[in-house]
């Protein structure tokens, strides 16, 4: 289960993180050329938050199919949905052979990519940690954790590829095909998953007739509390990681002067590092308690976010290069903390619902708009600490919020 789940989820993944990176180096001029280069930038990321807007609306609907119906079913449904957004990216003519309905279409299939998002994570989590010892269930939710990372290192590493294979045709019709790819790994996920069974803890909640028959208003109705500390617990490092995986292409190159292949290969190269030690983190967590884990995560954060932006503003690769590496080293031990936290807040009858409205509310007001912030700081503050002080108060909320959960993330696990 838990290979299946990360393969999967890896796949969805690199679907939605392949639109940020492409989307930084590419959509302003194809889908929004009339603009200059900060309002395409902007217009640019505004079209990236709709897919975090969608995504709790993939929650509410793959939540109850999971609660009601069982994980199995609803992973496999957003992994179809996920590919007919990803691959109606690759295939949408530019602005200027179909005018508005360029970036309209471009809309409709980031809602999609959204929509499957926002019910890929709850379950993967799921199908990882609601079957086996409780006591390694850290653990093994670190292994589709380390997907996210995964999904970020492999769109980065392929769009790097063709980039350098199809030189200046990138821009032009190149950056299509890792979108148009991504039917081959739909395939591969859907054939890894469809042989699974059902997880413990969903079969026991079945046969003891303990299913609900709304769990989402089951869920909002009786534990509001528990979705709005995770929500924000979620926000603590949202924020900062769609900066660093996102935002980093458009500041990287106008402001620090680096090439795009560069960003590329170091971002690529942090999420992958981010991903190896996150099973490591996951162990930890077992060990010590998952709070303690995020906690000290968050603090790691605190002080990437004071130096990173300075680095990059600096030109100067020697200082760039190595934070721009380990970025995503202290997000690792709060991501993979995550996944115990967030679904031991809720019992097993309604916890697809209830962990997949915390995770992917958080996505509204964290990693969504995000990229958007950024950039409107960047373009009104030349100080890159502005950056800094944005991304350490998302950080600051999470700390928060995770101290008042208590241990409140014990008490379903």
């Amino acid at each position: 289960m838990v290979a299946a789940s990360t393969v999967g989820s890896t796949i969805e993944w690199y679907d939605f993180m392949l639109y940020g990176t492409v989307a930084a180096l590419v959509f302003p001029t194809q889908f929004f050329p009339a603009s200059d280069g900060l309002a395409g930038t902007l217009l640019t990321f505004s079209t990236f938050f709709v897919g975090f807007a969608a995504r709790p609306i993939g929650a509410v609907i793959f939540g109850h199919l999971g609660d009601r119906i069982g994980r199995k079913s609803a992973l496999i449904s957003t992994l179809m949905l996920m590919g007919i957004g990803t691959v109606g990216v690759g295939l949408i003519p530019g602005y200027h052979s179909i005018g508005l309905w360029a970036p309209i279409l471009l809309v409709l299939m980031r809602t999609l990519q959204g929509i499957g998002m926002g019910g890929e994570w709850g379950g993967a989590v799921l199908m990882a940690t609601e079957s086996g010892d409780a006591k390694r269930r850290g653990f093994r939710a670190a292994f589709p954790q380390a997907s996210a990372m995964l999904g970020v290192a492999l769109a980065n590493a392929v769009v790097l590829a063709v980039s350098n294979l199809a030189g200046e045709a990138f821009l032009s019709w190149a950056w299509r095909l890792p979108f148009v790819a991504s039917i081959v790994l739909v395939i591969l996920g859907f054939w890894m998953r469809k042989g699974l069974p059902e997880t413990a803890d969903f079969a026991a909640a079945k046969d003891a007739g303990a299913v609900h028959r709304a769990p989402v208003l089951s869920v909002v109705r009786s534990h509001s509390r528990e979705i709005l500390l995770g929500l924000f617990l979620k926000v603590g490092e949202m924020a900062a990681v769609f900066v660093f995986i996102t935002f980093v292409f458009a500041y990287g190159t106008s402001v620090g002067g680096f090439g795009r292949g560069l960003l590329l290969g170091l971002v690529a190269a942090a999420a992958l590092l981010s991903a190896l030690i996150m099973p490591l983190m996951g162990l930890l967590g077992d060990r010590f308690g998952p709070r303690r884990v995020y906690l000290a995560g968050a603090a790691g954060t605190a002080v990437i976010c004071v130096v990173y932006f300075a680095a990059i503003k600096s030109g100067n690769p020697a200082v760039a290069i190595p934070v721009i590496l380990v970025s995503l080293v202290p997000y690792a031990a709060m991501f993979a903390s995550e996944a115990p936290l967030l679904t031991g807040l809720f019992p097993a009858p309604v916890r697809y619902s209830g962990s997949s409205l915390a995770f992917n509310l958080a996505g509204i007001i964290g990693g969504g708009p995000a990229p958007f912030i950024a950039a409107a700081i960047a373009g009104s503050f030349a100080s890159p600490f502005a950056l800094s002080a944005y991304l350490l108060v998302t950080v600051a909320l999470g700390v928060i919020a995770t101290i008042l959960l208590g241990r409140r993330e014990t008490q379903h696990a």
